[in-house]
Parts: C-alpha cells; sequence; structure tokens
C-alpha cells in the first residue's frame, strides 16, 4: 500500500489483582466511549527507562540515562559520587542517596530496586480489567543491541522478551503501539562518537530500527519515534534526530509496510504557548515556538535567528524529510512564564513545569489542524502527577479526584476539538502505573494505578481507574 504519514503528538502537560473500597467521584453519563467515534482507540502509556522489567540476558549494557549526571538540584554534582550498582536488568544504574541528593528524593535511578514491574501478564490484566484497547510502550534499544549496533551483537533473550509481550498484548485484546526510541540512546553510542551530535547516528538508528521491524512489525498496529555547548548542541542533536527518523521510516516504507500493513509516525512533545499580551511580538513567540518543519528545511524565522548555528540539510536529505515527517523545533528565545499579571494559566500539578489549562490541547489541536494540514494524530500520552507523600495511609493515597477532573476536561476539550473537523483516531492516558519520573525520581506519581514500593510493588487502582473503566464500559 501506499506509504501515509502519522504525526503522532505527544502532550505531557504533563487494575491489579489488589483492591481497596474508593467510590468514583465523577459520572460518565454524559462523556464516556460512546461520546467518540467507533474505533477511536483508548489506552495507556509507560517508557522502558521509567518501567523496567526484569533480567534480559546480558551483563552489562548502559543508557546515557543511567551515567548523565545529577540534576543541579542535586548537591552531588558528579556521578563519581555516586555508587554504582548491576541491576538485574543488566544495567549500571547510578545509586543516588537521599541525603546527598535532596532535590531529587530517590535511591537509584529506573532501575528495578523500586520501579521494576512484574511479569508482563499481570499488569496487561490490568489494561483488560479496565476496558482499555491498547497499550503504547517503548523498546530499550540497548535491550536489544547490547553495544548500540548491529556489530556488537543481538541480545537474543531481549528480542524474547518483547515478542512475550506483544504476544500477550494481543491474547489480552491489546494494539501494541510501539516507541523503539524513548530517550534511551546506548551510552556506547556515546561514549563512541557522541551520539545524536554525529551524523554516524543515523545509520546505527536505521538498523536498529529494522531489527525492530524486522522482529516484530508483523504483530504492532503503530509504530513511533521520538525525538555540553548549550549553543550549537541542541540544534545538533534535533537534526540528526531528524535524519536518523526520516531514515528509519524510508527503510519501513520501502521494505516493510506493504507486507505488515503498518503505520509510522513521529512522537513530538508538545505544549500549548499562550500569548502572554496581544502585542506582536508576543503573539509571533508563541507561534514560532510550534513552528513545523514540514517541507525539507527548518523555518526562515529559525534561520535568522540562529544563522550559522543551525545545521543545513543536503538536496536528498530534504527530499527524504518532505515524505511527509513532521517536527517541531523550540524557540529559545520566547520567553516562558505560567502566570499573566499574578494569575496562572491553570493549577499547579507536582511537577513544577505542569499547570493545567485544559482548553490548550484543544488549541493545540485546532492549531496543528489550520497550520498542517489536518494530519492523522494520536495522543500518546497526556496526564498529571502528584506529590508522592508517603505520610498518607494506602486508601487515602488512592483518593486522586484532581486526575479524574483532569482527564474529564482534556477528554472534554478532545472531544470538541474533533467535532470541529481535527483527525484524532487515539488517546493514550500517561500513566498506566507509578513510575520513575526523569529528574523528579519518584517523589511524584502520574498513575492511575498505584505502584507500593515498599510492599512487593503492589498494584492498587486509584478512583481514576474505577472512573476510566467506568468510561469505557461498551
Amino acid at each position: 500500500m501506499a506509504f501515509r504519514c502519522y504525526l503522532l503528538l505527544n502532550f505531557i502537560l504533563l487494575l491489579g489483582t489488589n483492591s481497596v473500597a474508593v467510590t468514583p467521584s465523577l459520572e460518565t453519563s454524559s462523556l464516556n466511549r460512546s461520546s467518540f467515534p467507533e474505533g477511536f482507540i483508548f489506552g495507556t502509556a509507560s517508557a522502558a527507562y521509567q518501567h523496567r522489567r526484569g533480567y534480559i540476558g546480558v551483563e552489562y549494557s548502559r543508557l546515557i540515562l543511567d551515567t548523565k549526571p545529577p540534576p543541579p538540584t542535586c548537591e552531588n554534582h558528579s556521578i563519581a559520587g555516586a555508587v554504582h550498582v548491576l541491576t538485574v536488568d543488566g544495567y549500571c544504574l547510578p545509586t543516588l542517596e537521599r541525603e546527598n541528593c535532596k532535590g531529587i528524593g530517590i535511591r537509584d535511578s529506573g532501575g528495578p530496586k523500586r520501579g521494576q514491574a512484574p511479569p508482563p501478564p499481570e499488569d496487561v490484566g490490568i489494561m483488560k480489567e479496565m476496558g482499555l484497547d491498547a497499550y503504547r510502550f517503548s523498546i530499550s534499544w540497548s535491550r536489544l543491541l547490547p553495544k548500540g549496533n548491529l556489530s556488537g551483537g543481538v541480545n537474543k533473550e531481549g528480542i524474547r522478551y518483547y515478542n512475550k509481550l506483544i504476544n500477550e498484548l494481543l491474547a489480552k485484546g491489546q494494539k501494541p503501539f510501539v516507541t523503539i526510541f524513548h530517550w534511551d540512546l546506548p551510552q556506547t553510542l556515546e561514549d563512541e562518537y557522541g551520539g545524536f551530535l554525529s551524523p554516524y547516528i543515523v545509520n546505527d538508528f536505521r538498523d536498529y530500527a529494522e531489527l525492530c521491524f524486522k522482529k516484530f512489525g508483523d504483530r504492532w498496529q503503530n509504530l513511533n519515534c521520538t525525538g555540553g555547548d548549550s549553543a550549537t548542541e541542541p540544534y545538533l542533536v534535533s537534526h540528526y534526530q531528524l535524519l536518523a527518523h526520516a531514515a528509519a521510516v524510508e527503510v519501513y516504507k520501502q521494505k516493510y509496510q506493504a507486507a505488515q500493513n503498518g503505520v509510522i509516525g513521529i512522537t513530538l512533545v508538545c505544549h500549548w504557548i499562550v500569548s502572554i499580551s496581544k502585542a506582536n511580538d508576543n503573539r509571533n513567540a508563541a507561534l514560532r515556538f510550534l513552528d513545523p518543519l514540514t517541507f525539507g528545511d527548518y523555518p526562515h524565522s529559525m534561520r535568522s535567528l540562529v544563522g550559522k548555528r543551525l545545521p543545513k540539510f543536503t538536496k536528498e536529505q530534504s527530499k527524504t524529510l518532505n515524505a511527509g515527517n513532521k517536527s517541531y523545533l523550540t524557540d529559545s528565545l520566547a520567553n516562558l512564564t505560567t502566570q499573566r499579571n499574578g494569575i496562572l494559566i491553570g493549577s499547579p500539578a507536582a511537577s513544577s513545569w505542569l499547570h493545567v489549562y485544559p482548553r490548550g490541547i484543544r488549541d493545540l489541536l485546532l492549531y496543528t489542524k489550520e497550520k498542517y494540514h489536518n494530519p492523522l494524530i494520536y495522543i500518546t500520552e497526556n496526564g498529571i502527577d502528584e506529590f508522592n507523600n508517603e505520610t498518607l495511609s494506602l486508601e487515602e493515597a488512592l483518593i486522586d479526584n484532581h486526575r479524574i477532573e483532569y482527564y474529564h476536561s482534556h477528554l472534554w476539550y478532545l472531544r470538541k476539538a474533533m467535532k470541529d473537523g481535527v483527525n484524532v483516531k487515539g488517546y493514550f492516558a500517561w500513566s498506566l502505573l507509578d513510575n520513575f519520573e526523569w529528574y523528579a525520581g519518584y517523589t511524584v506519581r502520574f498513575g492511575i494505578n498505584y505502584v507500593d514500593y515498599k510492599n512487593g510493588l503492589k498494584r492498587y487502582p486509584k478512583l481514576s481507574a474505577h472512573w476510566f473503566k467506568n468510561f469505557l464500559k461498551k
């Protein structure tokens, strides 16, 4: 079949066998599954690094996320101050002690000490019990290629693991939506040539992507890829990420798409930016923040602002990029604030970067529809967090009315956007489970299912999980 490009937007504004009695607080009679078109997909999402699962048959396979220094809030500014442990996942992870890292509040990184999930069937059963349609997860590059490239060998246990997960999902009626890169670059490639700072990454990523196509592409429903000297490195990284993505798309559509009948796109972290005033400069900055790369080159305004620091595409690269692969690039000259005249744009969540502005999801979708020719969209992440308050009882921790209100209001605006013609085909809540949240570690919880870190990682449905189950009833 002919290649079709799919834009997969990543909105980050961002039931288990155990149970505690809770009562849903918002009814679903006025907004539920039937409010959306037949065939619309509802799912939950996760990422490999944030949801570690078990031994994968390699002795040592690091990621850049395992070795990067702690954030600025950490008193230990060097990774040398951390204790490294070899986890059952085969990764070398820095252990950051609480007393040395007050701002992060964790005892490890994304490893299994607190974040390892039990065997896939349990969590897949949670999805089925809730009435979900699909699961969006990521494949860890290092799990398949411990050295980052084909010459370093393929980890057969990693292949077996993901085959088992995909088969289990299909057996439980869950469509696999696969992200093949979710920020977890193999450290070996970073050491060898600088990772995404080098053009060598394009071929290695293409080979890794093709390995995924060969081993798993006959069963997944949808595929997507995400996308030092701060004056130049961000532009180089974005440049080679785009070229790597384009190379993977080209391989897929030329060799696999016709037989596998899958779809492929790029996952983008999107924030809706509202102008702080009606002044022309402010309005232009708000729009420029989401200026697209859709025609094989960077926008003229970006070239004017960045100048020689911005890499150039060859004619052949532009042609490949112009096959419908879309991207957005942030504007470092736009000053961002969460308030206007002392009034917040929306209520703050636990994460400092996240303020709740439900109307923004509709505005962003409409802007995308009008500006970029109404592409097909799957919203692959959308959710809100709360602080991990260890003083709460389990019963109290399961009451998350703020999350119900968040999903209800965002889904309401999503439906409104769809009625206005936006071509959205699926929505994935972030996240199925509480997980390791990057620099916030385990100090916040995004899950609609609670993970008891102190009691065998047992799962308990939060109030929002019950609400979702009612929402999804057919």
